[in-house]
Parts: structure tokens; C-alpha cells; sequence
């Protein structure tokens, strides 16, 4: 197959919108490759959820490329990313979308292909609007880029740690090229305790190491009327109801809530379980989840119902009587402080930020990953239990994206200033 020269984004296409500005005068551009599209408007949206409250305080221009092939289906993915424009206008962020190929099985070099791809275009995106900071998400490709195209605009950077940056350090060549770049960032901002004591791991001084948790949209996410939910989604009211929600990956751990299922239908619990999300932009694993229902004959207690957008998940958390998580890896998993802001208590794995997240079991119950009954025992527990869920809500609600725009514009103040 050729690949043909990659379509770059037009200078016109970037000049700044009439009217645009900002209380600070601070001019970011943000990197990211997980960013919401209209072919996966689940990527990301904890990024989006950040900026579009930072939009408030700072200028922003988003970069976020679009990968034209992924090698897991090469021609539907260089057919779906022609589709996608390369400039939307997304409330107040400018959103800018070049392709971007990367070489198979050669994972190390994703983030020197993504700086040469992005040099020119964001070279003509500068002419125009003249950031004075970038900020990436996420340690691997993200960071190497940005310290990369940081030397070569002569600003400086900061980098957000949220999770997938663990796994990718397990890689020798990926370890020392987020050591090398994390060491010249200007501020390293991770999600919980785990990811600082990561990003010390790999030598970042801890003065330039910041704390900021996620926040939540309160307006989408609070409680609501439960039996109203349950009718509108047609749930009976006497049933019991597991809501789990991400991506169908492997990762996000479906399969397992699958298997405590059958443990509980075994013991004499009648439960059900919903399964929100879509196979996602990675090696989909949603045929063996299906697979291990029907072979466990659990195909009358398990309803996918695909991709559904926040107002619906709300409607969901709000009738569930228990928000499940069972990855075995993330930083800060938005969509469990999107469940206990609803309400509902949640049964999680000990990943991430999941101990600060759930600091007791007021709110829900913390088990080890890959522990089967554990699980199933949780789940149990949490299905019989009279929970205050007034007072998960209030808890779910304490933090909100207002709160961390304000928390990052400051740090980006101070580096802007020269300060940093």
C-alpha cells in the first residue's frame, strides 16, 4: 500500500477567532492524540473536560493529531481519518487535527515521527498565534514531542501523567525517553500518589512535580430520580443492577465483572449486568467478552449497549445500584467520580488513584486486581448494602473541572512568567 503525503493544516485554517481572549494572556498549545472526534467521541473527554474549563483563564490551541493508520485495521482507519476535519471549533478551544503515521512494531519511535509530522504545520500555526507553552498529556508519545518541538520553538513545557505512562515504562527505550523528557519539563503534573512516585522514579526533581486530580461536570453528573431512570431504561424496579462503563479493551476489565457475575448467579444473588461502551481505538476486545457471556449462559443477564454519551450515563449510573470497575491499570478513572457524583457506590480495582478516589468504605469497596472473588464478593456486598447516597454524592461532587483549571492556569502562570 502507498501512503500518500499527509494532508497539513492550512495556515488560514489557524488563525485566531475573532473575539477570542483570555483573563491571563497566557497563549497554550496542548498536545494530545486522544482527544474526542466524531468517529471516537469517548477519547479523551477528561482532557476536553480540563481544557474547556481552562479556556475560561488562557487561549488555547489544541493539536491533536489524528493516527491515519492503525495497524490493527489498516484500511478503515485510512478511510475514517480523511473524514475528520483538520480545524473544528469546540466551544471555546480551536481544536487542530493533522494525520499522523507511525511505523508497525516499533513503538519507540512514535514520538520522534509525531514531532517531524508536527514541526511544519505547527511552525504555520505559531506565525499566527504565538503560544508560549505547551501542554501534553500523557508520558508517552505526548511528552518526547513536546520536549522536542519545545527546543525547537524555544518555549518552554509541561507535561500531564495520567496513567498509561506505567505500562509504556516497562519498555526500556520508552523509560528513558520519558526520563530524558520529564527531566526538561517545567512541570510535571500527575493525577494521584502512585503517579508522583513514578515520575520520581524516573528522576523528575520533586519541586517541579504537581499534584492536580481530575474534576467532575456536577451539571451532567448528580443525583437524580431513580425510579425515574429505571423506567426511562427500562429496568424493573426490583432488579439488581451492575453498571460498568470504558472502552471494550482488555485493560478496562468487562470480562472479569462477567465472570463475578456468574460467581453470584451461582451463590443465588439474581443480579444484571450493563456494559457501557464501544470497542475503542485499540485492539478491540469486545468478541471475547461476548464469547465468555454466551459460554457462561449469561446471555439473558448482560446487555451491551455501545458507546452512550454523558447525559445517558448519568440516566444509567443513577438507576444502577453499584458502578463496577475492574481494570487492571489507569490514573485517575473519571468515570468513577462520575458515578459517585450520581450516587451510586462503586466496587474498583486497587489501580491508580482508586484509594484516594474511595477513602472509605462509605462510598464504596476496594478489591486486588485479578482477584475473581473478591470481586464477586464485593459486588455481593455492595448489591445488599444500604448505602448513604446523599453522602456519596457530596463526596463525588467535591472537586470540579473549575477547580482544576484554576489549580494548572496558576502553574502555567508562574512557568509563563518565567518563574517556573
Amino acid at each position: 500500500m502507498t501512503i500518500q503525503k499527509l494532508e497539513m493544516v492550512p495556515a488560514e485554517l489557524v488563525s485566531e477567532s475573532p473575539g477570542t481572549s483570555s483573563v491571563s494572556g497566557i497563549k497554550v498549545l496542548s498536545l494530545s492524540t486522544s482527544f474526542p472526534n466524531k468517529l471516537e467521541p469517548g477519547a479523551g473527554t477528561f482532557i476536553r473536560s480540563r481544557l474547556q474549563a481552562m479556556g475560561a483563564h488562557v487561549d488555547i490551541r489544541v493539536a491533536a493529531p489524528v493516527a491515519a493508520l492503525r495497524f490493527t485495521d489498516l484500511r478503515r482507519t485510512w478511510r475514517q481519518a480523511g473524514k475528520i476535519a483538520p480545524r473544528e471549533q469546540d466551544g471555546s478551544l480551536v481544536v487542530l487535527r493533522s494525520r499522523w503515521v507511525y511505523p508497525p512494531l516499533a513503538s519507540a519511535s512514535n514520538a520522534l515521527w509525531l514531532f517531524l509530522q508536527l514541526a511544519r504545520p505547527l511552525s504555520r500555526v505559531r506565525r499566527e498565534f504565538p503560544f508560549q507553552v505547551i501542554d501534553a498529556h500523557f508520558g508517552f508519545p505526548e511528552a518526547v514531542t513536546a520536549a522536542l518541538l519545545a527546543r525547537r520553538f524555544h518555549v518552554p513545557f509541561i507535561v500531564t501523567l495520567r496513567g498509561s505512562e506505567v505500562e509504556h515504562g516497562r519498555y526500556r527505550l520508552r523509560r528513558r525517553q520519558m526520563s530524558w523528557a520529564l527531566g526538561r519539563a517545567a512541570r510535571v503534573i500527575v493525577l494521584s500518589e502512585r503517579l508522583r512516585q513514578f515520575a520520581l522514579s524516573l528522576g523528575v526533581a520533586p519541586q517541579r512535580v504537581v499534584t492536580i486530580p481530575n474534576g467532575v461536570d456536577s451539571t451532567t453528573f448528580f443525583p437524580r430520580d431513580r425510579n425515574a431512570c429505571r423506567e426511562r431504561h427500562g429496568i424493573r424496579p426490583a432488579e439488581r443492577i451492575i453498571l460498568c462503563a470504558g472502552h471494550l479493551i482488555e485493560l478496562k476489565g468487562h470480562h472479569r465483572i462477567v465472570h463475578s457475575l456468574k460467581r453470584l448467579v451461582q451463590d443465588g444473588t439474581q443480579a444484571r449486568l450493563l456494559i457501557a461502551g464501544g470497542s475503542g481505538h485499540r485492539l478491540s476486545y469486545e468478541q471475547v467478552i461476548r464469547s465468555e457471556v454466551s459460554s457462561l449462559g449469561l446471555q439473558e443477564s448482560v446487555s451491551f449497549l455501545g458507546h452512550v454519551e454523558p447525559e445517558m450515563l448519568a440516566e444509567l449510573m443513577c438507576a444502577a445500584d453499584v458502578f463496577c470497575l475492574a481494570s487492571s491499570r489507569e490514573g485517575w478513572p473519571n468515570v468513577v467520580h462520575e458515578a459517585m457524583s450520581c450516587g451510586t457506590p462503586v466496587v474498583a480495582t486497587d489501580v491508580g488513584a482508586i484509594p484516594e478516589m474511595i477513602p472509605s468504605e462509605d462510598y464504596g469497596l476496594i478489591v486486588p486486581v485479578n482477584d475473581g472473588a473478591a470481586l464477586a464478593g464485593a459486588l455481593h456486598r455492595a448489591l445488599l448494602r444500604q448505602w448513604d447516597r446523599a453522602a456519596i454524592a457530596a463526596h463525588g461532587q467535591s472537586r470540579s473541572w473549575a477547580e482544576v483549571a484554576r489549580e494548572v492556569v496558576s502553574e502555567l502562570q508562574h512557568i509563563a512568567g518565567g518563574r517556573g
